[in-house]
């Protein structure tokens, strides 16, 4: 699907970015593959990496601005949405900032993908977004809402909009992991709760998520990946075995496990062999077999959370891991 189209990654200078754009350029050898963010500086240090590969093109803008991606999606075919503020902290001190770029960037592509006729979105989501606790995942959440109803807002136009879903990305920057091996040369790692666990997915995982949605969706669809689990003190003594544990409590707007799927999506969710798939209840579309294809029905009252997951990544697992991709550990 992908192959010879021109592809639009919004917040593209990202972790995400940085993997999906070589991952895809390999795979599908798209015509074009625009990385539209606001930092310069990333976008300058970026398209080093790039320079002698013409599909790859560098637009400077911001997801705020609906005129600059009017302008941004002229003859583009597939959108990425991975621009966000996502920092827990900084949303609950900067919630308009947050809420512009969350909440009305969602509304501002809808609109410029509808009308620059835009074949198919996907947009990244969080845990976070799942029975929200805080500022950041609240936006999340009617992040998704404006997207899967955009599927509707489209009318006519073919525009279809769909969403994945992942928790703690493996190695990312501002991640557990790298927080933990720089920390590590203190001798100390700080836990929050012995008890918390944490998803774990990498950003390759994450990638083909996003590829499996564009060859998948019907519309209004949210993918979530079956990935494995880890308890904290396990992640700090992978990072470590030989740090102290100095437990400091929870903090403000943090869960101690991560939900992807919670009791209330259950009616409408669907399991497939490495995927959950959550079909919105509106316009009947949680009943209609050309989403649900070949799913099962998850069972009443069930909930996909970090802590309650069939399948755990284990010490040994997670070093050779972070042994196998030490140097690029919250480099991007």
């Amino acid at each position: 699907m992908l192959t010879n189209s021109t592809i639009l990654l919004t917040g593209g200078t990202g972790s995400f970015g940085h993997t999906f754009v070589p991952m895809t350029l390999v795979k599908y050898n798209p015509k074009k593959l625009i990385i539209y963010s606001r930092d310069e500086m990333k976008q300058w240090n970026m398209a080093k990496l790039f320079k002698d590969d013409p599909r790859v093109r560098f637009f400077i803008g911001d997801v705020r601005d609906k005129e600059r991606l009017y302008r941004a999606l002229d003859g583009v075919d597939f959108v990425v949405h991975a621009a966000a503020t996502k920092i827990v902290p900084t949303a609950e001190y900067n919630p308009f900032e947050c809420i512009k770029t969350n909440v009305h960037g969602a509304m501002n592509l809808v609109d410029a993908c509808i009308d620059r006729g835009v074949k198919k979105l996907v947009a990244l989501s969080t845990d976070k977004a799942s029975s929200p606790v805080n500022l950041y995942g609240a936006t999340k959440l009617v992040s998704d809402k404006v997207f899967i109803a955009g599927n509707a807002y489209a009318g006519a136009k073919n525009t279809r909009f769909a969403v994945v879903r992942y928790g703690n990305v493996m190695g990312s920057r501002g991640s557990v992991i790298p927080f933990f091996l720089e920390m590590a040369k203190s001798g100390v790692l700080t836990i929050t709760d012995p008890r918390m666990t944490r998803f774990m997915i990498s950003l390759e995982q994450g990638v083909e998520l996003v590829w499996h949605a564009f060859d998948d969706m019907v519309g209004g669809e949210i993918y979530v990946k079956k990935i494995p689990s880890m308890n904290i003190c396990d992640i700090a003594k992978a990072v470590d075995p030989g740090c102290a544990q100095k437990i400091i409590g929870i903090r403000p707007g943090e869960k101690l496990h991560e939900q992807m799927i919670g009791v209330e999506d259950a009616p409408h969710t669907y399991e497939y062999p490495g995927h959950f798939k959550i079909l919105p209840a509106i316009h009947s579309w949680d009943r209609d077999a050309g989403r649900i294809k070949d799913g099962k029905k998850v069972p009443e009252g069930f909930s996909y959370c970090s802590d309650n997951n069939a399948v755990w990544m284990t010490i040994p697992q997670l070093q050779d891991w972070i042994k196998a991709n030490r140097t690029k550990i919250g480099a991007i």
